[in-house]
């Protein structure tokens, strides 16, 4: 298939189907997507059960005669010092995903982007200093406020021009990740990063 490239006149690159053609698959692009968000958890922090403190192996009274409730370990839950109860142990929240599941989900996500017309291809995108405004005014260009922009290698210039705009972030092809790319209004695409797409595809 043929993609248009925005910025320059009557120009277009040709894609791979197999990559930007493929049907969306809503139940494989939910799998992964959170999937991705649950191994981003942190899991709890560790509290000690009464077996994980360290002392009270000695009774601390006799069993009998003293009035008081019999206990056999100063490191009970109820005592000053003691273990926690019910605690709360470290656990991971990661799920499985395999690599061909994964790129089948990313491909998903850019080919409905593709047909929603929400990808935007450029021949490249840089601005001459590190302004908002100019930035803004390149997004302009293209009729667009709030954008993911994937570009093969990052630029201070870019990357600090953008970062105060709201809904406005810059990636590298080969680092984006499914969540970014739903979460996109539109994705502006330069031709090295979507080469370097098609080929983590591929």
């Amino acid at each position: 298939m043929e993609l248009a490239i925005r910025n320059a006149e009557s120009s277009s690159v040709q894609v791979a189907d197999l990559v930007f053609g493929v049907d969306y698959k809503p139940g494989l692009v939910h799998q992964v997507v959170t999937a991705y968000l649950a191994g981003a958890r942190s899991g709890t922090k560790a509290q000690k059960n009464r077996a994980a403190v360290s002392g009270g192996g000695a009774k601390p009274y006799r069993q009998k005669g003293t009035g008081r409730a019999r206990a056999g370990t100063s490191r009970g839950p109820l005592w000053r010092s003691g273990g926690v109860t019910f605690a709360a142990q470290p656990r991971s929240y990661e799920q499985k995903v395999n690599r061909k599941m994964y790129r089948g989900a990313v491909r998903s996500i850019l080919s409905e982007l593709i047909r929603a017309e929400r990808l935007i291809l450029v021949s490249e995108l840089s601005i001459s200093a590190p302004k908002t405004k100019e930035v803004r005014a390149k997004l302009a260009e293209y009729g667009v406020e709030r954008a993911l922009i994937l570009v093969d290698e990052v630029e201070d210039n870019l990357a600090l021009g953008a970062r105060n705009l709201p809904g406005v972030w810059v990636d590298t092809a080969t680092s984006v990740d499914p969540v970014s790319l739903v979460a996109a209004e539109h994705l502006i695409v330069t031709e090295a990063a979507l080469r370097l797409l098609e080929e983590r595809l591929s």
